[in-house]
């Protein structure tokens, strides 16, 4: 809400570099447009395989983790187990992300559908998900002797129904105007929304969960083929730094939104690079399986040594066994030889020639 009040103050004098990145994800979006019409198909196949990388990346965010073969299979059948709470709350992020994915059309965000996308982060634990907060919350982290220390105290619980009304409903007229770029409009709403932190607990999943919602709304589609939470994910030291940065001397109104505006800018940037990568491997794998996809990407790629999550990341939608399955062929073969065992095992290539 406090980076509304004053739209002069808060979105005057955007930095240069800001410009340049809101250039560059532009580009990106209008050459998404353009493999829409050329690749309908490849399209709705790499939607599907980012799917679960989103789901299970927005949830690792907050210390949610689920299995990567658990993962799979909760997020392809509704009819899963669960086996703790972790995998409900996973249930949960996967339930409210395909109900934004596959909408006709989406609304501007507002006060009931935050708490509806919160209900829906819930409905499996029996938690209290769709309701404001009832106490007051803090922004905390752990220092290096593992002690809890505040890094950003939230409004008192009892004002957080007029400020995240008041949130919306300036951020709805702000867009309407065109106070600001969309993108930066966007970046403004997550910080301001991030320091009410409105419920009890999931508010960086609900944050994200309506950064996708905008993105998707304002024909940001990159979201759909490239995981954000998983650009997140793996650099959540410094998506941390920049809300801190954002939020400092918010209660004043004088804190600059410009931190987590280039994080944020960074991220789209990255994922439209990697969205036209990604493009262009599957144009080159179609008729393969999955194993002969892996054994292409591991002999061809030009990366002498990677470790399992970097398959992942890049072969998104193709389970850790047939990974392992093929990773054990080409050992046999003399190709490839880890370095360490386990999950964080570094697998280094001997033969970059295939048969």
């Amino acid at each position: 809400m406090k980076s509304f009040i004053d739209l002069h103050e808060t979105f005057d004098g955007q930095p240069a570099r800001i410009g340049v990145l809101l250039n560059g994800v532009d580009v990106g979006r209008g050459r998404e447009e353009l493999y829409r019409d050329q690749v309908p198909e490849l399209l709705g196949s790499l939607a599907e395989q980012t799917r679960i990388e989103s789901i299970r990346a927005s949830s690792a965010i907050e210390g949610v983790e689920v299995e990567p073969d658990r993962a799979e299979r909760i997020a392809g059948e509704r009819s899963a187990r669960f086996r703790n709470r972790n995998e409900k709350e996973f249930a949960g992020y996967r339930d409210a992300i395909d109900e934004l994915m596959r909408a006709d059309a989406l609304e501007q965000p507002s006060v009931p559908l935050m708490l509806h996308l919160h209900r829906r982060l819930y409905q499996h634990t029996g938690g209290r998900g769709g309701y404001l907060k009832t106490d007051d919350n803090l922004i905390t982290r752990r220092d290096e002797r593992g002690r809890r220390e505040v890094i950003f105290k939230p409004p008192p619980w009892q004002e957080t129904e007029a400020l995240v009304a008041e949130l919306f409903a300036r951020y709805g007229d702000a867009s309407d105007r065109g106070a600001a770029p969309p993108l930066v409009l966007l970046s403004a709403l997550v910080v301001d929304l991030l320091a009410i932190h409105p419920v009890a607990d999931g508010n960086g999943r609900v944050a994200r969960l309506l950064t996708t919602h905008e993105l998707l709304r304002l024909d940001y589609g990159v979201a759909r083929y490239v995981s954000v939470e998983q650009q997140i994910y793996e650099s959540r030291n410094s998506y941390y730094e920049a809300l801190g940065e954002a939020q400092h001397c918010w209660h004043e109104a004088e804190h600059q939104i410009w931190p987590w505006t280039e994080y944020l800018l960074r991220v789209l940037d990255e994922a439209y690079t990697l969205f036209e990568a990604r493009v262009a491997a599957a144009r080159s794998m179609e008729g393969m399986t999955k194993q002969q996809r892996v054994r292409r990407h591991v002999l061809g790629s030009g990366v002498g040594q990677f470790r399992l999550r970097d398959l992942r990341k890049a072969l998104p939608g193709i389970s850790d066994q047939t990974f392992r399955i093929v990773l054990g062929e080409l050992k046999q073969e003399g190709k490839v030889e880890p370095r360490g065992s386990g999950p964080g095992a570094i697998w280094v290539l001997l033969d970059r020639s295939d048969d």
